[in-house]
């Protein structure tokens, strides 16, 4: 078998057509079909199957089809890593965060890394930590900082901040008058609530009213902490979001109260995906961050 064979498979396992496989590899429909079948022969199994108007994988070339790409990555990968050692890290690293604290942390580790490697690039999405660990499940980010819980199985993850919840209150809403910077669950248990919008964030929630026998009243899920504060601001209910939420609100048109004790927090995680072989700047950047997070 050789590494064209497996080129070959994933350009027709990716457009399961024979003659666009073809056109896209730049080759005669033919003996790309030979080719195929040549590797077949040689695993002895039957990697598509062939109807006359369709072609579809096999459960045989489904496998194989995770092996292959995992095999074109490891290649790709060590090739630029051979380039990097005479020229420095290069490449373009996909990162994916969260609200909260996570710009913040994120923006000070890539001005740090890039200090070290200036010809890395980036590109970096934000979402909830449900969309961000599906974006890394998928391929479309190589690093990502949610978060937990989240229900991207199959990511790694090493935990690197924590911080409070907080209450974001109408500035005329009965607990802004109240005089202690901090309110019991009990306290906000009769009050419209408006909370992240993830359904693990409802159950969690949930949970910290168990002891005052009183299911909140969420009112509005959101998922951005700036329509929460929006809503908020218009005397809509009480925002549940995490303590960092006041450095990117104006304060002085809500109250922002914390916990009493036990207060609950968040947990961030750094994640990526366990079964990609990552590329030598998304594996640098990690360790960047494990050698400079007190965790």
């Amino acid at each position: 078998m050789e590494l064209r064979h497996i080129r070959y498979f994933l350009a027709v396992a990716e457009e399961l057509n024979f003659t666009r496989a073809a056109e896209k590899l730049l080759i005669a429909q033919p003996p790309l079909s030979r080719q195929i079948k040549d590797l077949e022969d040689e695993l002895g199994v039957t990697l598509f199957n062939r109807k006359k108007h369709a072609l579809s994988l096999t459960s045989e070339g489904e496998l194989f089809k995770q092996y292959a790409i995992q095999v074109i990555d490891l290649v790709e990968h060590s090739a630029t890593e051979v380039k990097e050692i005479k020229k420095g890290l290069h490449g373009m690293l996909s990162l994916g965060t969260v609200e909260g604290n996570a710009p913040r942390m994120l923006a000070e580790w890539i001005k740090g890394f890039h200090e070290i490697n200036p010809n890395v690039q980036y590109t970096l999405w934000n979402g909830n930590s449900d969309d961000v660990a599906a974006r890394v499940m998928n391929g479309l980010c190589e690093v990502a900082l949610i978060m937990e819980p989240h229900n991207g199985v199959g990511l790694e993850s090493i935990p690197v901040f924590k911080e409070n919840w907080v209450a974001i209150i109408p500035k005329d809403h009965p607990l802004a008058k109240i005089k202690n910077k901090k309110i019991s669950m009990s306290q906000i248990a009769d009050y419209d609530l408006i909370i992240p919008s993830r359904e693990s964030r409802l159950q969690e929630i949930g949970g910290w009213f168990a002891g005052t026998n009183k299911t909140p009243k969420v009112i509005c899920k959101v998922a951005h902490v700036l329509s929460a504060y929006e809503l908020t601001r218009q005397g809509i209910g009480v925002a549940i979001f995490p303590a960092s939420s006041k450095n990117i609100i104006n304060s002085d048109d809500v109250i922002i109260k914390e916990f009493n004790n036990p207060a609950p927090t968040v947990s961030y995680i750094l994640v990526w995906n366990k079964h990609k072989t990552l590329s030598h700047a998304a594996t640098e950047f990690i360790n960047y961050i494990l050698n400079n997070t007190k965790g």
